[in-house]
């Protein structure tokens, strides 16, 4: 998976494949190359334009091996708003990619929370074994670590909100927990860096079925 031949399932033109792979061979060359999370360090640094993300990003867990097991067998992909639904690739696997703001319209009245909290609270139960991806709200995040500690176990969580409120506790939170993660340090993230992890680890399932 860390070989020097390069798909990029995203590319679809000569072109756009030219300027995948050139953004992926300076990469290489700085962040290095030596295992799965060096992928995704790559690929987080291509998708802000600063190398600097890539020693931002924590890995806990095993997350690459979590992901690609629970891609294996099509467990539901659910994220935290539409920007990240729409970045995440929806081909050559068959788990369902879902938005969380789609749920819990009453309850985000009811309790007076944010509308991605309580889509993740109405989707509780289908948090168990899936791969959960927030990009953008620390309260979402929060949400879930307070879920795992009721006892629900999502098979992978990436967690890059972005911000000044909440946004680097929720992700210092997250890698308190004993699941499968990927999250980054700081106040820095947002959608960029949730999708490109997740769509990395598409890459590698998609190379593993070739």
């Amino acid at each position: 998976m860390t070989e020097n031949t390069y798909i990029d399932p995203g590319a679809d033109t000569k072109e756009g494949y030219l300027i995948s792979s050139t953004s992926r061979g300076l990469a290489r060359q700085v962040i290095g190359n030596e295992t799965p999370e060096d992928r995704i360090r790559q690929r987080c640094a291509i998708s802000v334009g600063d190398f600097i993300m890539a020693d931002l990003m924590a890995f806990k867990n095993n997350p690459v091996e979590a992901g690609l097991s629970a891609l294996s067998v099509g467990r539901p992909i659910i994220t935290d708003i539409r920007m990240v639904q729409t970045g995440i690739r929806k081909t050559e696997h068959h788990s369902e990619v879902i938005c969380a703001l789609d749920f819990g319209a009453s309850l985000s009245q009811e309790y007076g929370i944010t509308r991605t909290s309580a889509g993740f609270i109405a989707l509780r139960e289908s948090l168990e074994n899936a791969i959960v991806v927030i990009g953008n709200a620390p309260s979402a995040l929060l949400t879930v670590c307070r879920m795992i500690d009721e006892g629900i176990k999502p098979a992978l969580v990436i967690g890059t909100p972005v911000g000044f409120v909440n946004a680097k506790e929720s992700k210092e939170v997250l890698r308190t927990k004993d699941v499968p993660s990927v999250s980054n340090v700081g106040t820095r993230g947002g959608t960029p860096p949730a999708v490109a992890s997740l769509n990395e680890i598409v890459t590698m399932y998609i190379e593993n079925q070739r």
